[in-house]
């Protein structure tokens, strides 16, 4: 037997699972205000064991001090039978503390938490009933003192449940890859539920303001102070010999009941701008909460209709290189993705600009084939190159941003042209687009690109805007539509007869 209880070893023990079901059955009994228990009603609770684990198991729990172990002479009827071990178990007051702790623990991990709205008008009741006492000249002191406990029980569940709900809800949106379809099949009546809540506790709260600003004006300290004597009379019967302890038993709880008085006034009650009550906190996280679901599912339908999400994208390619055979292939893979290969060439030399004007490679030329770029033997080696003399002459670089400019203004001015082009006065059919030029047949393509991507599996009308805002398209379907080509001076593009119309924001 140690010296020192240690009601907890057995969570850490090999059989902690053994040890804890055990420690469940005496804690139910203890409910059941059953104070003893022999080996074999422990057996018959837990049917799965043998008789030898089960004593090796209550030995171990009495040496942590989990049990009490007391001999059983109740059936004794021989000499034989007084000599064998025979014990009757029974929770020692470490134990049964420590099995509190547990269950309380279990409970609080577990626990959803709820908005509550029938206990705002549990607390609203008991509000007014404390009102009617404290319009009275001499309040019933056990009735006022009922009316404070249940008032007090009452407000502490609505704010603990109310706290842990928020918690709950938190993890339930910041779900990340959970489970999709159930969490879209609750989120529906989650937010009916958290509307209904915010408008009882908005009318709830604000009967609520006015009930608590009534008694104060009526002298709730009078009945805060009737509950502290009625407890301390409890604590100190005999106020003639002990008037000291009575005195302050009663300073005590007035300082409690003023306490709990202070927590229910800021929960309810504002006291300015900026120190908004805890109600009104409460209603504006379950706005936010709302918010954030409907960001969510939106965010999860994107995703199913293969919308870019730049989160999932990221997730995927930790994928890619978690599944990567070696480094070399992680190297190849990071290079591919983000293209950060060291430049360590500064400035082009004019004889590889000699070179690119001679042989003019298209876009498309791979780089293995196209000129390459000469670099000094130093650079290669040291990583860093001074080339000694004055330095170069700095260019005019004016004529080249012109031309950029030029560029720009030109590709923009085609591409409002193409959205005029493209823009309709109505749905039209796509066989009736007529014959578009380059650009316009580009822009088109994106049109269409984006339409089909928002479409989900059986929809046969989608409407969407691009990404720059400048244009919006609805697509129909034509049902029994034939397949329809859209002339474009490169070819026809094919495919199944559409409504289309196209409208150019920017107009």
């Amino acid at each position: 037997m140690p010296t020192t209880a240690q009601p907890f070893a057995h969570l850490s023990a090999p059989n902690v699972s053994l040890y804890r079901d055990i420690m469940r059955v005496f804690a139910r009994a203890k409910e059941r205000f059953i104070v003893h228990l022999r080996p074999e009603d422990v057996a018959a609770e837990l049917s799965r064991l043998s008789d030898e684990h089960l004593a090796q198991a209550l030995d171990q729990l009495t040496g942590w001090s989990n049990l009490r172990a007391d001999p059983d002479t109740s059936r004794v009827t021989s000499v034989e039978d007084f000599h064998r071990k025979r014990f009757l178990y029974q929770l020692t007051g470490e134990g049964h503390a420590a099995e509190q702790a547990l269950t309380f623990y279990d409970e609080m991990i577990g626990r959803r938490g709820a908005l509550q709205s029938v206990a705002l008008e549990d607390i609203a009741e008991q509000l007014q009933a404390l009102k009617v006492l404290a319009s009275e000249p001499d309040p019933d002191p056990a009735k006022t003192h009922r009316l404070l406990l249940s008032l007090t029980e009452r407000f502490s569940s609505l704010a603990d449940n109310a706290q842990a709900f928020m918690s709950s809800l938190r993890r339930a949106i910041d779900f990340s890859d959970g489970n999709v379809d159930g969490f879209l099949a609750y989120k529906e009546r989650l937010i009916d539920y958290i509307n209904r809540f915010i408008a009882d506790l908005a009318n709830s709260g604000a009967q609520i303001t006015v009930l608590i600003t009534d008694l104060e004006r009526l002298g709730h300290d009078r009945l805060l102070r009737l509950a502290a004597q009625r407890e301390a009379s409890d604590a100190v019967p005999d106020e003639t010999e002990a008037a000291a302890a009575y005195a302050n038993a009663e300073a005590a709880a007035s300082d409690d009941w003023d306490n709990r008085w202070r927590g229910l006034r800021d929960w309810f009650v504002s006291t300015g701008t900026g120190h908004p009550s805890q109600s009104r906190l409460l209603r504006q996280a379950a706005v936010t909460a709302i918010k954030q679901l409907i960001d969510t599912v939106v965010l999860l339908n994107e995703r199913r209709s293969g919308r870019s999400d730049r989160s999932a994208d990221f997730r995927a390619l930790a994928r890619w290189f978690a599944e990567a055979p070696d480094e070399a292939a992680m190297h190849r893979l990071w290079r591919a993705a983000f293209g950060l290969t060291p430049a360590r060439h500064l400035t082009v030399t004019a004889g590889t600009v000699a070179e690119w004007d001679e042989v003019d490679p298209p876009p498309s030329t791979p780089w293995q084939e196209a000129p390459p770029i000469r670099i000094s033997p130093q650079l290669r080696k040291t990583g860093s190159y001074e080339r000694r003399g004055q330095p170069n002459r700095i260019e005019d670089r004016s004529l080249a941003r012109r031309m950029l400019r030029d560029q720009a203004e030109r590709e923009a001015a085609e591409t409002a042209a193409a959205r005029r082009l493209l823009a309709t006065e109505g749905p039209v059919l796509l066989s009736e687009l007529g014959v578009l030029d380059a650009r316009a047949f580009r822009l088109f393509l994106g049109l269409l690109g984006d339409a089909l991507a928002a479409r989900l599996p059986g929809d046969t009308e989608v409407k969407t805007t691009t990404a720059d805002g400048s244009m919006e398209v609805r697509l129909s379907l034509v049902e029994g539509g034939a397949e329809v080509s859209v002339e474009t001076a490169d070819g026809g593009l094919t495919g199944p007869e559409h409504l289309i119309e196209i409208t150019d924001l920017t107009a």
